[in-house]
């Protein structure tokens, strides 16, 4: 039952990155706030989560903090996922968004004293090979110096968004080591979707304006998606074994890329396959 649930969550993980691009892609052709976005995939996520039951093994001080920091990074990662695929394309940011994996195992590695073992450092070196096979350069005469320019932002924002994706990663680890619950500590993040959301809108924007029909519609969609995420991603951990299913959930990026390969008519070149290759060695690796 565990593989079905990590297969549940990377169908529900690659089709949200695609309609966070799907949205980037409409910011471009009409105004729309990324804030309010975010604010009502949290609503509807929050509405999901708040009926689960909580551990009578947690403890509120744990849930509370370690809600607050994850929900902080949550939210802070996926705003800056979204605003790279206004730049770049969907392919490249998912899969360096989904590579925080990495990050994740050298930051447990200096932070909770876990091991790293020549398999370990292989997927390291792999993953590290990936984002950098991602790395836009002005070689491209094919791309006007605008486009290079854009490329090279999207690149950052995404890298970014993995390195604060990573940080939740930990934080989610070291919460529920501590007593922390698992429910509780997913509601809280919500709370700061929507929250944050609206504190980014404000910042963003100056001003409390109404979202239309078309960027409701698919905000309720992408909150459905983020839900299906976290809900299956907590069962999948429940039930299997850690090493097997996240690894399966983490494929998610190659659901992403050909989403926007066939529909969004993204090039796919052979780079872009090289580096791939190399995210998908790093995750095998990484779980060896």
């Amino acid at each position: 039952m565990a593989i079905i649930y990590a297969l549940c969550c990377l169908f529900f993980s690659a089709f949200s990155d695609f309609v966070f691009k799907l949205f980037a892609d409409s910011t471009q052709e009409e105004k729309k706030s990324t804030g309010s976005f975010v604010m009502m995939v949290g609503l509807v996520w929050f509405a999901f989560m708040v009926w689960l039951p909580y551990s009578e093994a947690s403890t509120l001080h744990a849930t509370l903090l370690w809600g607050a920091i994850s929900g902080f990074l949550s939210l802070s990662s996926n705003i800056l996922l979204i605003e790279s695929m206004k730049y770049q394309s969907a392919g490249i940011s998912s899969t360096i968004f989904r590579l925080n994996m990495v990050l994740v195992v050298i930051g447990a590695f200096f932070l909770l004293g876990e091991p790293i073992t020549p398999q370990i450092l292989i997927g390291v070196i792999c993953a590290f090979g990936a984002i950098i096979a991602f790395i836009p350069t002005n070689n491209d005469t094919s791309q006007s110096e605008h486009d290079r320019r854009k490329a090279k932002i999207g690149f950052a924002l995404s890298l970014a968004a993995c390195v604060l994706r990573a940080g939740m990663g930990l934080s989610y680890k070291y919460g529920f080591d501590h007593q922390a619950d698992v429910n509780g500590v997913t509601t809280i993040n919500a709370l700061f979707w929507v929250l944050g959301g609206l504190a980014y809108h404000l910042v963003t924007e100056r001003n409390l304006k109404l979202p239309g029909k078309g960027e409701i519609k698919t905000a309720l969609l992408s909150g459905v998606f983020v839900s299906g995420i976290v809900f299956f991603m907590a069962r999948m951990n429940a039930t299997g074994n850690a090493s097997v299913v996240n690894p399966i959930a983490q494929m998610s990026f190659l659901g992403t890329f050909a989403l926007s390969a066939i529909f969004l008519k993204e090039k796919i070149t052979p780079k872009k396959i090289c580096a791939l290759l190399l995210g998908i060695a790093a995750i095998i690796f990484l779980t060896l």
